[in-house]
């Protein structure tokens, strides 16, 4: 897998923009995820964009001078640069330049531990370089001309972009592959009826921790940005038979500004969000930015299309809350919880119920006696309270089911009470 660069030791960080001081701590911190030291960090107001620099002449010869005086290896900016930019800066600067999509890129290359998330990677990594290829990889030679020593006919960079095409479409028949894999695993899913919830949140909001606390797993946890990249699955843990049906997924984080290249090629990880019944959006409570943060998760699902999906707020690492605070939050509909002492817990779970409940038909219901197989399938995906035998050959069960299984299994013939449609939504 191709990394786009090594971590030095000395960086520079550029935040020019009308919004560059309220990001410029996340910038930071994404930079800081890679391993690099940042030895001084440029936040200023940019009104007009040059083309061939993307900043001002002056400003450039500021950070040059700081460069060199530090003796800086990389200089990193805050915003997305096209090919000429990046090229135009590396040569006036004399230093090696990313922009915010290369290094979030290489973030998610230090991270990536799975098969499938590796090959995401790096396919986002190729489609980043493709526009940025100007004299090769260093493993080729320059082709010459002269006896024994012709080319078939290509320049290095041709022959360059042409392997890039071949291993970019070798990567998109590979993840076909295991993208067909989890659809079947979603389908199967589906088909077993089990009710679906999704983490999601704003990167180093406590997803993971949160996940661990529901399902009583082991997922990799870190105070760290992308701590988690691959989607993992796993059943609530509960002592009521809500925990055997519930199961929890634990996505990737989100950040503003996120690559659109990034997003289409994490598109199949996302998609479990898509096939949710609940999302829980977990929000880090002491965060000061955690409203624009919000905002901005908000925003991404917009672009998932998943205004519709239901979706609950959960204010994490609550623990030093005051009462009055954690009061005022609860009054919009919110949960407090802490994932390090538990607290919230219960309340989570009981969102999780309550949402199965308004999804579910509750009541009474009588069917045939011979209906054997019938009453099998209620008793294995749905809750039975009561159960007693009709004079007239049939059985009475007072029954909690979902929606979508009372369908499926044609319920609705057999409904005593309540009678209707609008009665069984207001149960």
């Amino acid at each position: 897998m191709i990394s786009s660069f090594t971590p030095p030791q000395n960086i520079i960080l550029v935040s020019p923009g009308k919004f560059a001081h309220s990001s410029s701590f996340e910038f930071e911190e994404l930079a800081i995820a890679t391993g690099g030291a940042v030895s001084e960090h440029f936040i200023f107001e940019q009104k007009l964009i040059t083309p061939s620099h993307f900043i001002s002449k002056g400003k450039l010869q500021e950070i040059k001078d700081s460069a060199s005086k530090l003796q800086i290896d990389l200089i990193i900016f805050n915003c997305d640069l096209s090919p000429s930019q990046e090229r135009n800066l590396e040569k006036y600067l004399k230093k090696r330049v990313l922009d915010r999509t290369g290094l979030i890129l290489d973030i998610f290359a230090l991270r990536a531990d799975s098969h499938i998330g590796k090959l995401q990677v790096e396919l986002a990594q190729l489609s980043y370089l493709s526009t940025r290829l100007v004299r090769g990889w260093s493993h080729l030679e320059r082709q010459k001309g002269g006896i024994g020593l012709r080319g078939p006919g290509e320049t290095q960079l041709e022959t360059d972009r042409r392997l890039l095409r071949d291993r970019i479409k070798n990567l998109n028949r590979r993840l076909d592959r295991n993208h067909n894999q989890k659809r079947i695993n979603r389908y199967a899913r589906k088909k077993s009826d089990v009710f679906q919830v999704s983490l999601v949140g704003y990167t180093n909001a406590g997803k993971s921790s949160l996940f661990n606390l529901l399902t009583k797993g082991e997922t990799y946890v870190k105070d760290q940005l992308f701590a988690t990249l691959d989607t993992k699955t796993k059943k609530l843990a509960s002592k009521d038979g809500y925990g055997s049906n519930v199961i929890i997924s634990d996505t990737v984080g989100f950040v503003s500004n996120i690559p659109t290249n990034l997003i289409e090629s994490f598109k199949a990880t996302l998609e479990d969000l898509e096939n949710a019944d609940l999302l829980l959006h977990v929000i880090d409570v002491n965060d000061e930015d955690r409203q624009q943060k919000i905002n901005e998760v908000n925003k991404i699902l917009r672009t998932l299309d998943l205004e519709s999906t239901p979706i609950i707020n959960i204010f994490n690492k609550s623990d030093e809350l005051s009462d009055d605070r954690i009061s005022s939050i609860r009054s919009f509909g919110n949960i407090c919880c802490s994932a390090i002492t538990g607290s919230g817990l219960n309340e989570i779970k009981a969102a999780i119920r309550n949402q199965i409940r308004s999804s579910s038909f509750s009541g009474i219901i009588e069917i045939p006696l011979e209906l054997g197989s019938l009453r099998s399938r209620i008793y294995n995906s749905g809750k039975v309270f009561d159960e007693s035998l009709i004079n007239d050959g049939h059985l009475s069960l007072n029954i909690e089911i979902e929606n979508k299984l009372f369908e499926k299994l044609n319920l609705d013939k057999w409904v005593k009470s309540p009678k209707n449609k609008d009665e069984r939504m207001e149960a």
